[in-house]
């Protein structure tokens, strides 16, 4: 067996057990909660390491962590209903403590440390506590629910563009996506992956009973969604792949065996899933 098919194999087992750990926990709440708490906690470790490693700055990588864990548990508390506001308190106590502590460190940039500091609360914290807004949107009534399908769908849409775009880039891709960022992405892949998307999301609305009431616009609902995870996934592939480079490395981590790092995998979701708030909450103020 040679090196690129032991790659491919132990790649497909990584990919098996990842996907079938999050359609696991999403049947669950307080698993589903358990599950990117950890996922964010892990996430944000792996950023700060980055950090202090492959730059001259430096960031506290245990209050990091802990804060970026802690905003994602106040956030599904806050949107269950079981915890008031005042839950949000300690996270921006936190947030304070991490500037002011820029004062006594006698770093030679600090407001630096500082920007790299709280990029992690913008970009891996923030992100990921969209998944428990979408979880728990409320309801007719105004009662919030869980609702593992909107969450849920946003993965399943990402991974189908990945296979998608993967699967037509590989095969028809000619005009370069990013040739800057990302050299192996395509319009060809990016579009094939957008159609492949488009079908997932009928597939869904239609399998779900989503379209029952007012069909045809629930439809469009979804495909937009479709959409709105495709383009905003595709961008947060890119943002990552411009990380990298910037910082000279080829994979975030190693703690995914063929997949990279925490980074690497969830590098779509952290601007599909505000993107994916936005449009929603967009479409129910109108």
């Amino acid at each position: 067996m040679t090196e690129k098919q032991k790659n491919l194999i132990t790649r497909s087992i990584t990919g098996t057990l990842f996907v079938a750990i999050i359609v696991t926990c999403f049947l669950d709440a307080t698993a589903m909660l358990a599950l990117f708490t950890l996922a964010t906690g892990m996430t944000a470790y792996e950023y700060c390491t980055l950090i202090n490693e492959h730059t001259p700055y430096q960031v506290n990588r245990f209050i990091t962590t802990v804060a970026s864990a802690y905003f994602v548990i106040a956030m599904g508390g806050w949107c269950t209903g079981l915890t008031p506001a005042v839950a949000f308190v300690p996270y921006l106590l936190t947030i304070i403590y991490l500037f002011v502590s820029e004062l006594y460190t006698k770093a030679e940039n600090p407001i630096s440390n500082l920007a790299y500091t709280m990029l992690s609360q913008m970009y891996i914290a923030l992100p990921f506590s969209m998944i428990p807004v979408l979880a728990f949107m409320s309801s007719a009534d105004g009662e919030p629910r869980y609702n593992y399908l909107l969450p849920l769908s946003v993965f399943i849409f990402l991974w189908v563009n990945d296979s998608g775009a993967y699967c037509f880039g590989s095969m028809y891709g000619k005009h370069k996506l990013f040739e800057r960022v990302s050299p192996k992405k395509s319009w060809e892949g990016s579009i094939g992956g957008a159609l492949c998307v488009i079908i997932a999301a009928v597939f869904i609305a239609l399998a779900s009973g989503e379209v029952e009431n007012n069909g045809a616009v629930r439809l469009l609902v979804w495909i937009g969604l479709g959409l709105v995870v495709v383009v905003f996934g595709t961008l947060g592939d890119l943002v990552e792949s411009l990380m990298k480079r910037t910082l000279g490395i080829k994979d975030s981590g190693n703690i995914l065996p063929g997949h990279g790092g925490m980074l690497d995998r969830f590098d779509s979701s952290l601007m599909a899933f505000p993107a994916a708030v936005v449009y929603l909450y967009t479409l129910s103020l109108l």
